[in-house]
């Protein structure tokens, strides 16, 4: 499962554009017809190639509407957000009247963002679960599936402890944490199809990643990798990784697939035709660099990976 996510909305408006406070009309016009290059760029690597019935999109009905539309006539796997952008505790956008909004687009999936360190705030860590289970258990009744995008940022404390390394974080720490931040949200009644997880730089933190994901009978939970957006080489890096791993069935990387064209375009540097082949560029070469990384592996085991069956759409 390929996907391109551009669900990015307080950070994309503030970060791509400098923009605070409540839009203009033609601000959210500049907004959506970012979007559609990005869409564009998605739509030309399917047409180039990559298969369609693994390729998907994530984005936001807000600013990409039509865009959500049009990929679902195309039949292209949908991946709608829930979560309210630009906040450190998970909330529903929607408050609750969240089951409507996501009713009205019916996505294959519906996605949320949470950032969850066990260690951190534990009467945060409560809330969040206690709303994640109510969205878990809504979504287990429908057409939708459960991606769960799970961050864990480091605490103060923990980066502390380690002179403020960031990178020493994500290699000795974050892993076993991510394991930790997996159970609890299992145990709290948080039942994901998709695990949308940060990049792991050790084969075995995969499997065992793979292995927490599908215990106790969740044998066809998967998990994708998502790019953070780091450069192109650590992502080449994370996507060879967890294509090895049976269990790893794809990955998300959206910011360093289409943030420098877009930036690009914007400064009129490029054209929004080379900003789209840019975009479709680096889409089909994560998708090159997972499936060469998944066959190795699979020809050296001799059997190959197991993967998610894609629900049907509708």
């Amino acid at each position: 499962m390929y996907i391109l996510p551009f669900d990015h909305r307080a950070s994309f408006v503030s970060g791509m554009f400098g923009w605070r406070g409540a839009l203009k009309p033609e601000q959210i016009a500049q907004i959506n017809a970012a979007k559609r290059v990005i869409y564009d760029g998605f739509t030309a690597a399917v047409a180039g190639g990559v298969d369609k019935d693994k390729a998907g999109i994530l984005v936001d009905a807000h600013f990409g509407e039509e865009i959500l539309r049009d990929a679902k006539r195309s039949g292209i796997i949908t991946c709608v957000p829930a979560e309210k952008s630009g906040q450190d505790e998970f909330d529903f956008e929607f408050g609750d009247d969240f089951a409507r909004h996501i009713r009205a687009f019916a996505p294959t999936f519906c996605k949320v963002l949470v950032r969850y360190n066990p260690e951190g705030d534990a009467a945060m860590n409560r809330r969040q679960a206690s709303r994640l289970r109510r969205l878990s258990e809504y979504l287990g009744g429908g057409p939708s599936r459960f991606m769960f995008e799970l961050l864990v940022p480091a605490t103060p404390t923990q980066l502390e402890a380690l002179g403020g390394d960031v990178q020493a974080y994500d290699r000795k720490v974050r892993p076993a944490l991510m394991l930790h931040a997996l159970r609890e949200l299992q145990d709290a009644g948080v039942e994901a199809d998709v695990w949308k997880v940060e990049g792991l730089d050790n084969q075995g933190d995969c499997e065992r990643l793979v292995l927490m994901a599908r215990r106790d009978g969740r044998a066809n939970v998967g998990c994708i990798v998502l790019g953070r957006g780091e450069n192109e080489q650590h992502v080449h890096a994370w996507l060879a990784t967890a294509a090895g791993v049976a269990g790893f069935i794809g990955f998300a990387v959206g910011r360093t697939t289409f943030w420098e064209p877009l930036v690009a375009v914007r400064d009129k540097k490029i054209t929004r035709e080379v900003a789209v082949a840019e975009i479709a560029r680096r889409y089909r070469q994560w998708v090159d660099i997972f499936e060469l990384a998944k066959a190795a592996a699979s020809f050296s085991d001799g059997a190959p990976a197991v993967g998610l069956a894609r629900p049907p759409e509708g």
